[in-house]
């Protein structure tokens, strides 16, 4: 089958039940031969016609598992990535929109990263002393950076085990790029705040002197999540005093204020898992994005919960919402059709070391 670029124009202009329909005739055609893999930040619109859902380490261990011959992911473009990285040879994995991109994935490039190494180096024995770990939530190069350096990959569901084998071989390690979540695994396993510098990569030696550059056990890069970064400590305490017998839970991604005011705190299948195995008639304010939210209040209605979204303002993933019912009308269409668009290709020498890099997460978690 020959990859071919297909205008989209007429699908842009079709109404979403003119694409619905669309979709699942050219799902019927394509049959076992395509799998939707759907994020739980995805739209409710795409997210109905998804075969398996997760969180980024769960998608990750099912793209390796499928045996269809088409991965659609509907979620950004790293996590297409991986599921390229991760399935067979045969396989093809699919991004229905190209500029479903994720700005925290965006905030650490390999340059500033080759950059970085290159300025530790110039103060401490980087390669003997330091591990690189990159959260999932990265571009392919990076994860064959750290495949490279002898590093790994984390999600948001063991990042603590990841630091726990991470510390085991080296006494520092470069965390990128969200600094939130690094600065909460670090805190969790009871390194002190003082033992985590941030990195700056516009700044020389990212704005360290090198003595904290010795001193720091944990290098959290200058990064963050553009939707959890809007939760504050302030929306807590309204619920607190609102409902006093209410819980919350945050993903690790929000803010270090706001992770130490919450009753609870996890990655998406975390946060899923907790309030649906909660008690009846509990109350939950969550601190995830809105699309999670809004399905997981629908699904745990019955029996009495009350589940709210933390901020007083939208805060949904922009990027992830870019795969609407006209791309996946568009995409799957085409498939049927014996066109593929859009397919994601890690060149093969960055695939080789990614892949190395995410093994040694899989076997370690």
């Amino acid at each position: 089958m020959q990859t071919a670029t297909i205008s989209f124009d007429k699908f842009n202009q079709l109404q979403d039940d003119a694409c619905h329909q669309r979709i699942r005739t050219a799902r019927a055609r394509l049959g076992r031969e395509v799998v939707l893999l759907c994020h739980h930040y995805q739209r409710a619109d795409v997210y109905q016609y998804a075969d398996l859902t997760g969180d980024s380490l769960k998608l990750s261990r099912l793209a390796a598992s499928t045996d269809a011959r088409f991965i659609v992911f509907c979620g950004v473009h790293f996590m297409a990535e991986v599921a390229d990285i991760m399935s067979k040879p045969e396989q093809i994995a699919i991004l229905p929109d190209l500029a479903a991109g994720c700005s925290m994935a965006d905030m650490a490039n390999l340059a500033k990263v080759e950059r970085c190494w290159r300025e530790l180096a110039e103060v401490i024995e980087v390669d003997q002393l330091v591990t690189p770990v990159t959260y999932i939530n990265s571009a392919a190069d990076l994860k064959a950076f750290c495949g490279e350096h002898g590093g790994i990959v984390c999600t948001s569901s063991n990042a603590g085990t990841i630091a726990t084998w991470a510390f085991a071989r080296r006494e520092k390690i470069l965390f990128f790029p969200d600094q939130h979540l690094g600065r909460w695994t670090g805190f969790q396993m009871g390194i002190p705040l003082e033992e985590m510098a941030v990195w700056d990569p516009d700044l020389e030696l990212g704005g360290l002197t090198p003595q904290q550059i010795r001193d720091a056990r944990l290098l959290l890069w200058k990064g963050h999540c553009s939707v959890h970064q809007m939760f504050q400590p302030a929306h807590i305490l309204r619920f607190r005093n609102q409902h006093p017998d209410g819980l919350v839970i945050s993903h690790p991604e929000c803010s270090f204020e706001v992770c130490r005011q919450s009753d609870f705190v996890g990655s998406t299948e975390h946060i899923v898992r907790t309030i649906k195995e909660a008690a009846a008639n509990t109350r939950w304010l969550v601190g995830t994005e809105l699309n999670l939210v809004n399905r997981l209040a629908e699904e745990v209605r019955h029996e009495g919960k009350i589940v709210q979204f933390m901020a007083p303002t939208v805060c949904m993933c922009s990027t992830m919402q870019r795969i609407d019912p006209q791309h996946l009308a568009w995409t799957l269409e085409n498939l049927a059709d014996g066109t593929v668009v859009n397919q994601i290709r890690v060149p093969e020498h960055e695939r080789e070391l990614a892949k190395l890099a995410l093994d040694r997460m899989l076997e370690v978690s």
